[in-house]
């Protein structure tokens, strides 16, 4: 937020159209004594074109600038820049979010389901600023691509990189939530959260979903599972990360709810069936409303003074002007 510790310097100004309108009555118009020569049949004195007309008004605009900025210099320009600094420890969230093919299908408001994902998890996210997020990619395989952090704008800059196919063409969703839960196991935050976001049944990995979750509930972790997707036949298309191809047509959309409830039901938490953003926008904001964390904090203000930019701004200014004054328009000074 800017503003001017001296605002009353801006009076100064007021000498710009007091010049003006002097000049135009002839004030401050110079003193001159008439000398008579005879008559040497010489050329008389004209300009030299309308270059240097112009070149004359330019540097006039150059002083007026030169003299504004020396004004605003006068003022002290300064920055104010908020910060909160928290004081207690929020919430700690992680996402596991299905990266797999199927997420491609495009039956949520015309869109694919991981870029309808996005958009929920991004509207969470800039709503909670004290809260830690993470974020764990799963698909055959799984991996933490954004550790706990309450930076945010890194993790929705990675968030947005999320593709589908990165992690494989699979769903191991009991390999995705041992990653969360492990990366959860050492954190000192108050509420641990993990939300798992998939439209499909676990058909890969090593680990059974329900004894990630069991371990999740037996470290306090809370687990909220959110099946995303209608059934029927649905569009699709997405590039290959293998071949560069990209892959289109329709799929039958239709997977085990019973599955994802057991896996809540395991960790002692709730399943949300997501068919369309209305739905979805309500599991978060009831995801949010029993786990983000009202925190203590204080502002911090950091002032940033621009002074010295506006005093080389005037130096610049009338540098400008005296060249074209002294060396095209050859005025002495």
């Amino acid at each position: 937020m800017p503003s001017f510790q001296n605002p009353a310097a801006f009076l100064l100004l007021l000498f710009l159209p007091l010049l003006y309108i002097a000049r135009q009555f002839k004030i401050f118009s110079g003193i001159s004594f008439p000398l008579t020569f005879c008559d040497w049949n010489g050329v008389e004195f004209s300009w030299a074109g309308g270059l240097h007309g112009i070149l004359s008004k330019v540097s006039e605009v150059l002083c007026a600038l030169g003299y504004i900025c020396a004004v605003i210099a006068f003022a002290c320009p300064v920055f104010h820049h908020q910060e909160k600094i928290y004081t207690s420890r929020g919430a700690d969230i992680i996402f596991v979010l299905d990266t797999s093919p199927s997420m491609a299908a495009k039956d949520i408001v015309n869109g694919t389901r991981l870029e309808a994902a996005k958009q929920v998890v991004k509207t969470l996210v800039n709503a909670n600023s004290g809260t830690a997020f993470s974020l764990v990619s799963m698909a055959s395989e799984a991996a933490v691509v954004v550790p706990p952090t309450i930076d945010h704008t890194i993790f929705q800059k990675r968030l947005e990189e999320l593709s589908i196919g990165e992690m494989g063409d699979g769903s191991a969703i009991g390999t995705g939530l041992t990653t969360a839960v492990y990366h959860l196991l050492t954190s000192s935050a108050p509420k641990k959260c993990i939300v798992l976001i998939t439209d499909g049944e676990n058909n890969a990995g090593m680990v059974h979903p329900n004894t990630a979750a069991r371990m999740a509930k037996e470290n306090n972790i809370a687990l909220y599972v959110l099946g995303l997707g209608t059934k029927g036949t649905v569009p699709l298309e997405y590039v290959d990360k293998k071949t560069g191809k990209v892959i289109s047509g329709h799929f039958n959309s239709d997977f085990d709810t019973e599955q994802l409830r057991d896996i809540a039901f395991n960790a002692g938490g709730n399943y949300y069936s997501v068919e369309n953003m209305a739905d979805f926008s309500s599991a978060i904001a009831s995801i949010a409303k029993e786990q983000i964390l009202a925190q203590s904090y204080h502002v911090h203000t950091t002032d940033t003074y621009f002074t010295s930019v506006f005093i080389l701004g005037a130096i610049i200014f009338v540098l400008l002007a005296w060249v074209i004054r002294r060396m095209y328009l050859e005025e002495l000074l």
